[in-house]
């Protein structure tokens, strides 16, 4: 573990493992080009990040990227997260051009540009892998997040992830090229194990949503913002209410009776507040301005 930028970096036993075993293979020069791709591609996250004023705790390296943690998650507008997610990728983008460019130069091996050039452009391609916690995880669920339910992008993103993890330790097993790819079986199931523990994370992070959400709804409250109402039965249960909560927006829960009447109009914030301090998952929304 090293501190640097005031953020705790620790290496993952898979990072660990490919640079022991290039080490052990001779593959020094590979190793140092690896290492060096992976934490600039890192540095954009963390230099997004910071501009949008993110804590970022801990970044945990891995052969292909990096996991950050930050207080933020689950909590800043999906806009954010997908910039900050394609910051990463966009390091490799120009790292990858220079190499190019470096090729045509005089003096230069055009043999180990291209090298460099093309490791940038494996590791860009492959993070933008629509799996958690790849980049292209963290886009879709971005995107998830602003079209549809949280609750709902949470449990889409996931099985995409698991998904594609399953798809990817067997092609890796397949033997068309020689036997089993050892590498992708490794990050395979690295990506099938983070998606699974994900999964069985599935009800912290929603629980972690609903918490920053009362401040976020008072926030809103006070600044003014737009209003997606949501329309329900007297009977609705207000655990079924906030499952169709949606991220970055304010709700209204407006409850129709017999003939379409309005029979009350319901904060969010009452009705988190009532999950919480009242156990009131199963209470009938009606109950709430009765």
């Amino acid at each position: 573990m090293i501190r640097c930028f005031g953020i705790r970096w620790t290496f993952h036993p898979l990072f660990v493992f490919v640079m022991l075993a290039s080490a052990a293979t001779g593959y020094v020069r590979e190793l140092a080009v690896l290492f060096t791709i992976v934490i600039v591609h890192e540095l954009g996250h963390v230099m997004a990040m910071r501009a949008f004023g993110w804590r970022v705790r801990e970044i945990r390296l891995l052969p292909f990227g990096g996991a950050a943690e930050t207080e933020e998650a689950g909590s800043v507008p999906a806009a954010e997260e997908a910039v900050v997610a394609a910051a990463g990728p966009l390091q490799n983008v120009w790292m990858g051009t220079a190499a190019l460019l470096c090729a045509r130069i005089e003096g230069i091996d055009p043999g180990w540009a291209m090298y460099i050039a093309h490791a940038n452009a494996i590791i860009a391609l492959f993070n933008l892998l629509p799996i958690q916690p790849l980049d292209g995880g963290r886009l879709l669920s971005a995107w998830m997040t602003a079209t549809m339910p949280y609750q709902s992008a949470l449990k889409w993103s996931v099985r995409i992830g698991l998904a594609l993890s399953l798809a990817m330790v067997a092609a890796a097993c397949i033997p068309l090229f020689g036997g089993v790819q050892l590498n992708l079986l490794l990050v395979g199931l690295f990506l099938l194990a983070s998606n699974w523990r994900m999964l069985r994370d599935l009800p912290f992070l929603f629980m972690r949503f609903l918490v920053r959400r009362e401040a976020d709804s008072a926030r809103a409250r006070t600044k003014g913002t737009l209003v997606l109402p949501i329309v329900v039965q007297p009977a609705c249960r207000v655990g079924d209410i906030l499952r169709l909560f949606r991220k970055g927006r304010y709700h209204l829960v407006y409850v129709l009776g017999e003939g379409g009447c309005i029979e009350g109009v319901v904060p969010e914030e009452r009705v988190i507040g009532t999950y919480f301090r009242s156990g009131g998952q199963n209470r009938a929304v009606s109950e709430l301005f009765g």
